[in-house]
């Protein structure tokens, strides 16, 4: 391993791996098998091997995970690599440590508030590992290794192995459990995305007018938003032509649609979700439209090359 290798394992990554397998840990002990809900992935397996076996997670989930490891190294890249050991590592020893712990969480038997328990807690620890950089390996590794080879999304592969998962769990829980198990698995995606991707919703919008200036001056009085306007050719016609582009939050896009209607009632608008966004207005504070006006400064959020046109 070179240098920069070792460089770019942070230790602030590997705390907070570790604390995201602890939290994971947790809710795969106190909630999914004290309740009998199924899992996706290998940990779906280890609930498997657990109730037809009594086999500990905590070991299965090494036994499991090294094979993959050692099969799927050339695809995961050395800090790649490392991370996924460590969380691997990470999880099974957390496993071990709450199974050891005498502490119950009593739902008096109500499976929906466990599912959603599950999900809640279950979707932190896995955002967490995520959001800086670690796995806790599994079927990630499988579903790296047949996008390399097959060109299959690995989101699909991903889907496939959780749904051969969750219908041999079948073997140990009934369909009343299954259900709850969906729900589950719905709340932890959507609380895995919102720590991965961050709480912020933003919208994109490309809107082609004949009205592009008036709407521009607009939108940066009343929403106090930035734009920039890019030059085009159209397919159909070959005639030039602008496109505006403005990013808003997601609770912004009504206001921007009805200021572009109210000035060209025949524009066309594509609004798209925005994953993320950095910059001025999205992750730190953007001035006020006046006192820029004052002092002369332009916003970050206009964008000129070549091929477009700030106002």
């Amino acid at each position: 391993m070179t240098r920069s290798d070792v460089e770019q394992i942070k230790f602030l990554d590997l705390i907070m791996i570790a604390i995201g397998c602890m939290i994971f840990a947790f809710s795969l002990v106190l909630f999914n098998i004290k309740n009998k809900l199924a899992d996706g992935g290998i940990s779906g397996i280890t609930l498997i091997l657990k109730a037809v076996f009594k086999l500990n997670p905590a070991y299965t989930t090494l036994l499991l995970n090294g094979p993959l490891i050692l099969i799927g190294y050339h695809y995961l890249g050395k800090k790649a690599l490392i991370y996924t050991i460590y969380g691997t590592l990470m999880l099974s020893v957390w496993l071990w440590v709450w199974q050891q712990v005498k502490l119950s969480i009593d739902y008096n038997h109500d499976l929906l508030l466990a599912a959603i328990s599950a999900g809640l807690t279950g979707g932190l620890g896995q955002g967490i590992v995520y959001r800086f950089g670690g796995t806790t390996g599994g079927t990630d590794i499988i579903a790296k290794m047949i996008h390399h080879f097959k060109g299959i999304p690995i989101g699909h592969t991903l889907f496939g192995l959780d749904l051969i998962i969750l219908t041999f769990s079948l073997v140990y829980i009934d369909s009343r459990h299954m259900a709850y198990t969906l729900i589950y698995s719905f709340t932890l995606s959507k609380v895995v995305n919102l720590i991965t991707e961050g709480p912020y919703e933003a919208s994109g919008s490309f809107i082609i007018s004949n009205q592009n200036s008036k709407i521009v001056n607009l939108v940066m009085k009343k929403m106090n938003r930035g734009s920039t306007i890019f030059e085009a050719e159209g397919g159909y016609s070959h005639k030039s032509s602008r496109v505006l582009f403005v990013v808003v939050s997601a609770r912004e896009l009504n206001e921007l649609k009805k200021i572009v209607l109210s000035l060209d009632p025949a524009a066309f608008i594509v609004s798209f979700h925005v994953n993320e966004v950095v910059g001025e207005g999205f992750t730190y504070k953007r001035p006020n439209f006046l006192s820029r006006i004052k002092t002369g400064k332009k916003s970050p959020n206009f964008f000129l090359n070549k091929k477009t046109k700030s106002n």
